[in-house]
Order: C-alpha cells, then structure tokens, then sequence
C-alpha cells in the first residue's frame, strides 16, 4: 500500500515567548496587597459613614469606590510608562507641581482653616498630594546625575528642591502634608549619599525650625493643640483648648480598645455607629478598624501594610539604575511614615495631624496619588531587566 506522506508540524515550543518583556515580571504580590488594602477601605468607609438606621447612606462609599477605580487606572498607566521616560520630563512636573500650589493659594477654596483645594464640581483637587510624587520624581531625576557624591553645593541643590514645595505647602496652612515631605527628604538625602555632618546640620536646624513654628502665628492655635495634645493627654489641668483638640484622641482609643482580640462585628461598633469619633472616616479610619475587627484585624492590615513596604524596598534594591532606586526610596519613606503617623496618633503615640491611611482614608487626591506611587514602584520592578 502506497504511504501518504504528510509535511511535519511545527512544534509549538518554537513559538517563544520574550521573557525580558516588561509584564512578565509584574508584582502581583505587591498589587494583591495594594487591592486588598483598598478593599478593606471601602468596608471601614462605609461602616463609618452609613449612619446607625437605615436607610444608609451610600454616598462616601460611591465616592470612594469611583476614586479606586480611577486609581488603579492612574496606576495601569504609571506601570506602563516606562519610568526612564519619566525622567525626562521630571522638570515640567515639578514645575507644573509648583505652578499648582501657588495657584491654590490665590484662587483655591478653603476648609478648616487651610486653603489647599480647588472646587471642580463635586470633586476637589488637592495640588500638595500630587506634589508629594513630583517632589520624589524631581529628587530622583537630580540626584540620580550625582551618583552618590553629593558635596556641599550638590546637597545645597538637593535640599533647595525640597524646600520650596514645603515652603508653598506651609503657607496653606498644610502641616500634615509639610511632615510627609520632610521625611521623604531627609530618606532620599540618605539614600543619594549625603555626608553625615550635612545631615546632622540639617537635623538642627529642623528642630529649630519645629520651635520658630510652634511659638510664630504660621499655625493656627487648634493646629498647635492637636500637635501637643498627644504630650499632655492625660493632664486634666488643661485649657478648654487642649480640653477639646483632646477629644478626638480620647474617643479614639476607646474605640480601639472597645475591640479587644475578636472586634465587634463590622457594622456594630458603637463608637462608629454613633459618629463618636470626628473625622473618622478620613484621618481616623483605623479606629473603625480596631473597634469592629479588633486586634487580629487591625493586625491583618498592619500585615498588608509591612508586606507592600517589604515589596517597595525590594524593588528598590533591584532596580536597574539609580534614578529607580530613587524613585522606589521616595515612595517608601512617604508610605512608612503616613502609616507609621496615622496609626501612631490614633493610639495617642504620636501628634494628631492631618495625614490619611493610605488606600484607607476617604479622599480622591491622596488615594489617586497612593495609586501612582506605587504604579512607579511597579514600573521599575517591571523593568528591572530591560
């Protein structure tokens, strides 16, 4: 019988995939953690914002939600730009920050004694958010052509960067804000390669500073008394002043130690149900978490949290050039410090200031920023080997 001879087929296996290309080396770790964080956010949100009887409201939650969803668009789209091309525009950003925070001080709208919104809408526009990453990226685009030698004049040049969105911040009055840009400063000074005796110099003339603004009029009384209030908490001879800036720190850890190991339930704490606790849905977000989801709760996010911190420092150290290495440092220190304040002041361990959670707090512009700071960690890590 005759044989029918038929043309091989060609493997499969010749068909290769790239395995430098940029996706395959996504960290889901690192965004598993960011959206269960957010997830979490928008439970606590809700819990403290939908009122004791029904019917609920469900307008924070519906806020909130729309400004993730925008957020991990920012953070697709900061993941996918590859972040050496971002070095190049590093200066109009930083420009463009500061063209923002002088405009905010001339048209922008002002609540609770700071002018640091624009009204667009129904949205508001806060400028020192955004100015927070263009700080980083600018930090990160300058001292990155050091190359770890950072003399006088460089350190100068470095601090000098700093300083003038801090300055237009404080002039807000934004002092929560002012802080989260120091400590970036001060990690990324670190990390560029300062010498000791410049960073010893800058640490005293900071603690004068501290003292020049608490005895000036730069803030406003209540803001002194929420900043001193965490010292004196359990002096009962206080001014009616620090009587009342010690309200929040005392209804706040009631509601954490309320708790206990197991919470009570979401949406059965009583200190949440009942609003007890001012501003609790944005700068005391965690108290909801500890009142209704307890220790082990609290716990779990605090796990969640040191998780993407552990992540951001390994990309850190893998990034393929110095300008990421920046980059990663910035967004670490901003995300170490807002953790370790907001959490710290609601358990009377640190000042009460006006920083949020990140990817907890209800708010559009801090959580947008949240998600494209770490849409830049993720660029770097995606391209680490490329």
């Amino acid at each position: 019988m005759a044989t029918t001879l038929t043309a091989p087929r060609r493997p499969v296996t010749n068909v290769r995939r790239n395995p430098s290309a940029a996706w395959h080396h996504l960290d889901v770790v690192l965004i598993g953690c960011v959206v269960a964080v957010s997830a979490l956010g928008l439970l606590m949100i809700f819990s403290a914002t939908r009122g004791p009887e029904q019917p609920f409201d469900y307008s924070f939650l519906e806020r909130q939600t729309t400004f993730v969803v925008l957020g991990l668009g920012a953070m697709a789209v900061t993941a996918l730009f590859d972040y050496r091309k971002v070095r190049d525009y590093a200066p109009f950003l930083y420009g463009g920050a500061m063209v923002l925070l002088v405009a905010v001080l001339v048209v922008g709208s002002r609540q609770k004694g700071t002018q640091g919104w624009f009204q667009l809408g129904k949205f508001q526009l806060q400028p020192s958010e955004l100015a927070k990453l263009a700080l980083i990226v600018a930090f990160a685009y300058l001292g990155a052509q050091f190359r770890n030698d950072v003399d006088l004049r460089r350190f100068a040049a470095l601090l000098g960067l700093c300083l003038v969105p801090m300055a237009l911040v404080m002039f807000q009055p934004d002092l929560g804000t002012t802080l989260v840009s120091a400590a970036v400063t001060v990690a990324l000074l670190v990390v560029a390669g300062c010498r000791s005796r410049h960073l010893l110099a800058l640490g005293v003339a900071g603690l004068l500073g501290i003292a020049v603004i608490l005895q000036s009029g730069a803030l406003d009384q209540y803001q002194k008394d929420r900043l001193t209030t965490f010292i004196s908490q359990d002096d009962s001879r206080g001014t009616g002043q620090v009587e009342e800036a010690s309200y929040n720190l005392n209804q706040s850890k009631i509601a954490i130690g309320s708790g206990g190991l197991w919470g009570k339930g979401l949406f059965q704490g009583t200190q949440t149900r009942l609003g007890n606790v001012p501003e609790q849905h944005t700068d005391f977000i965690f108290t909801a978490v500890g009142e209704e989801l307890g220790l082990l709760g609290a716990a779990s996010l605090l796990a969640l949290y040191s998780v993407i911190v552990w992540r951001v420092w390994r990309t850190a150290q893998l990034a393929r050039d110095d300008f990421g290495s920046l980059l990663c440092a910035g967004v670490l220190a901003m995300f170490v410090f807002q953790i370790f304040e907001n959490v710290g002041m609601t358990m009377g361990i640190m000042p009460i200031t006006g920083i949020p959670l990140p990817f907890m707090s209800y708010g559009g512009s801090a959580t947008i920023t949240s998600f494209m700071a770490m849409g830049l960690v993720l660029n770097v890590h995606m391209r680490r080997f490329t």
